[in-house]
């Protein structure tokens, strides 16, 4: 019971993301989005939407931007009309994960405008970009359209070898040198996937009181990889 009792509070430890500027690793994927983000305040508009997959590194841009910029930071299912001009109030705005299913449409005209009006800067992280939104209110769409946007593609091999060995550091995981390169030839090529991956060889790792060596690693994987065995978190 102790043994169980102990391993059930291993697994339930935060982990400790490190969100720096020096943790991001820039390549041909993410380049252009990065650069946009260290032009800042020279940017072509009031409002800046970051595009990309999950676990590409939106968020971690967003608070790269939310240090230089003393940004604040808040999901888009939060903003509501009154509480448009607080959330404004150091004059940048980072908001995460929209559009979402929450999002209040005339409340991010209203921030679009009024960051227009005080000459205030908006950052918005998203999965889609935003002249793809679901939107209903007409204004917000013809805006949306027009917004300038930037993409983080779909990583190449330097950056899925330094995402994943990111995860691992954010775990203070030890492994040996041949897991990465043995990770990156195999597994599904998305920034989701190495998060994940690296969530689970942790898990069981601590389970079974392991060291992630490369055997242990391509066994997780074999296995990991086998269809509905996993389902997403």
């Amino acid at each position: 019971m102790a043994e169980d009792r102990a391993r059930q509070l291993a697994f339930d430890l935060p982990v400790r993301s490190s969100l720096g500027r020096r943790d991001f690793f820039v390549s041909s994927a993410n380049s252009e989005a990065v650069a946009m983000i260290d032009r800042w305040p020279d940017w072509p508009a009031s409002t800046l939407f970051l595009v990309g997959p999950p676990g590409s590194g939106k968020s971690h841009l967003a608070h790269v931007w939310s240090g230089a910029s003393g940004a604040t930071l808040e999901t888009a299912g939060m903003l509501r009309t009154d509480t448009v001009p607080a959330a404004l109030r150091a004059n940048a705005l980072a908001l995460e994960d929209a559009p979402g299913p929450d999002l209040d449409e005339t409340a991010f005209f209203h921030l679009m405008n009024l960051a227009r009006e005080r000459r205030a800067f908006v950052l918005v992280t998203s999965e889609t970009l935003p002249a793809l939104w679901p939107v209903r209110l007409g204004d917000l769409r013809s805006r949306l359209r027009a917004s300038p946007a930037v993409e983080l593609k779909a990583p190449d091999d330097a950056l899925l070898r330094a995402v994943l060995a990111k995860h691992f550091a954010d775990r203070q995981i030890a492994l040996d040198n041949a897991v990465v390169p043995y990770l990156v030839a195999r597994m599904e090529r998305s920034f989701d996937s190495a998060r994940r991956l690296v969530a689970e060889i942790d898990r069981r790792a601590l389970a079974e009181k392991a060291e992630v060596t490369r055997n242990f690693a391509a066994r997780i994987l074999a296995e990991w990889s086998e269809p509905g065995l996993f389902g997403e978190d």
